[in-house]
């Protein structure tokens, strides 16, 4: 039986010499692999109490919605600037090159709703951060943090060192 790592491509110098690529859309593409993928997600989630899951753009949407979906919570989009019609709450987070500012809807998160954020991979850390700012500016309490890949090298937990976070596969590289 294959393993969710199994469904991962990786792409070798991509987008420079030296670096490992770690394809998520080719888990998306098998059924067995977004199965899977969606399962381990879910399972992370067992015995945790929230009432609603966030997700950015766009592939926490991918995964963050089917979790939503079957444990019968919400989901609040997190978007780029610009991107959502009505009164939003923005966080300003780094790039590697820059920074970019991230939106969610003022009224998305009600105080004292328990939230678990969902996204494909955690890099660095910084949108995730970001979003946690954001959560708990509403007056959200981020319960838990859910990743379907992590790239333990580049130390994003250390930015999210306060909240509980956990990932299906962890690549201990870049």
């Amino acid at each position: 039986m294959k393993e969710l790592e199994d469904y991962v491509r990786n792409i070798p110098d991509f987008p420079e010499p030296g670096i490992i690529f770690r394809d998520v859309t080719s888990i998306l593409q098998d059924p067995d692999g977004l199965a899977m993928s969606i399962d381990g997600l879910l399972a992370m989630l067992k015995g945790v109490e929230y009432d609603v899951v966030v997700g950015p753009e766009s592939r926490g949407f991918i995964f963050g919605v089917p979790v939503a979906y079957a444990a019968h919570k919400g989901f609040v989009p997190v978007r780029k600037k610009g991107k959502l019609p009505c009164e939003t709450v923005a966080a300003e987070y780094d790039l590697e090159y820059g920074s970019a500012v991230l939106e969610m809807h003022k009224d998305a998160v009600k105080p004292g709703q328990k939230v678990v954020i969902v996204d494909d991979l955690i890099a660095t850390g910084g949108t995730i951060e970001a979003i946690t700012g954001l959560v708990e500016q509403l007056g959200g309490e981020v319960v838990k943090i859910c990743f379907v890949m992590e790239l333990a090298g580049l130390k994003g937990r250390e930015k999210l060192k306060d909240y509980q976070v956990e990932s299906i596969i962890t690549y201990e590289g870049k």
